[in-house]
């Protein structure tokens, strides 16, 4: 979708554009720096970089670095850093989910096991620390520290509120906190790192993103509602039936009837859409407004985003910044 701004347009290939070599740099550093000594953790890791994702965080590491006056070596191997914590993140959370599927194919553990994933996780995990440390930056240290605490702590969070039916919206907004945005807002400071940009600048790029992650994960989860299979690459209504209640959930259950709540109870001890179907829980949800109040939740922080960026110079890294908001926003899948 392209979107025009200050009597420009800019389209989503062209924002990729910007940084497409350096792009091609970061996959050439994951390549190289996903190998390991043991060809399982290879082989896993090579899976999961052929997996069709979008590399929208050393995108938007990458984006931040140029619009903060700089590139070069740093920002490539801090965006392959990114990535590959990424990655591990996935492969944890689907050996948690118990996922069968990511981004249209089998999961990493239903073709190798949860025990083997688990420690390539934890092997990305390192690698991706390694290949930092290489920076001798202790504040791209710190970043990344305190956001793998971030995310584990969201992850621990998660697996205690499995299964419950009371999740309020401010539960909701510290996960998608701790699992999203806080990622997104490292990416920022370390693109503005990478160039060497003050801290002042650094914060507010991190200000930006972390407003931009929450949307990015309010929508991902308004879709796990309303996109199809072939769409977003994993089975629809998948949240729900891993013990999850999200954002749209809660919205809608704040206006349930009792009777509603109870479909909603049955799938959470169940795991499954056999006695409730799932077309019964989205249509309840859309009843009660929550797909719509979800949408409009992450338009309000689309918008802050928005805001922050356009207190910058106009530059084509500024637009580019600006649009990835529409295509956070806008998406389907």
């Amino acid at each position: 979708m392209p979107t025009e701004r200050a009597g420009q347009i800019l389209t989503a290939a062209e924002i990729f554009d910007l940084v497409r070599e350096d792009l091609q740099l970061v996959e050439a550093a994951i390549d190289v720096e996903s190998v390991a000594s043991v060809d399982t953790v290879t082989t896993i890791s090579k899976y999961l970089q052929q997996s069709g994702g979008k590399r929208l965080r050393p995108a938007l590491l990458l984006l931040c670095a140029r619009f903060a006056g700089g590139s070069g070596k740093a920002a490539i191997q801090l965006g392959a850093v990114v990535e590959m914590l990424h990655a591990a993140t996935l492969v944890h959370d689907d050996v948690i989910d118990v996922a069968q599927t990511r981004r249209g194919r089998p999961s990493a553990n239903v073709q190798w096991g949860n025990h083997t994933c688990v420690l390539a996780g934890d092997w990305l995990y390192m690698q991706a620390f390694q290949v930092a440390l290489r920076e001798r930056n202790f504040h791209v240290l710190d970043l990344l520290i305190g956001l793998t605490q971030m995310m584990v702590e969201g992850e621990l969070i998660q697996l205690d509120r499995i299964g419950r039916i009371s999740i309020t919206e401010a539960d909701c907004m510290e996960l998608v906190d701790r699992k999203t945005a806080c990622l997104f807002s490292a990416c920022a400071k370390l693109g503005a790192v990478a160039a060497g940009a003050d801290t002042a600048f650094e914060e507010k790029l991190g200000e930006f993103a972390w407003n931009l992650g929450m949307a990015f994960q309010l929508i991902d989860d308004m879709l796990d509602f309303i996109s199809r299979e072939a769409t977003l690459g994993k089975p629809v209504g998948g949240d729900l039936k891993e013990g999850k209640v999200t954002l749209p959930l809660v919205y809608a259950l704040e206006t349930a009837s009792d009777a509603e709540r109870k479909l909603v109870d049955t799938v959470l001890e169940d795991r499954n859409y056999d006695k409730v179907p799932f077309a019964e829980i989205l249509a309840m949800v859309q009843r009660h407004d929550g797909v719509q109040r979800t949408r409009e939740r992450a338009q309000q922080f689309t918008d802050r985003a928005r805001q922050i960026v356009s207190e910058f110079p106009d530059n084509p890294y500024q637009r580019a910044l600006f649009t990835l908001t529409d295509l956070v926003t806008e998406r389907d899948r």
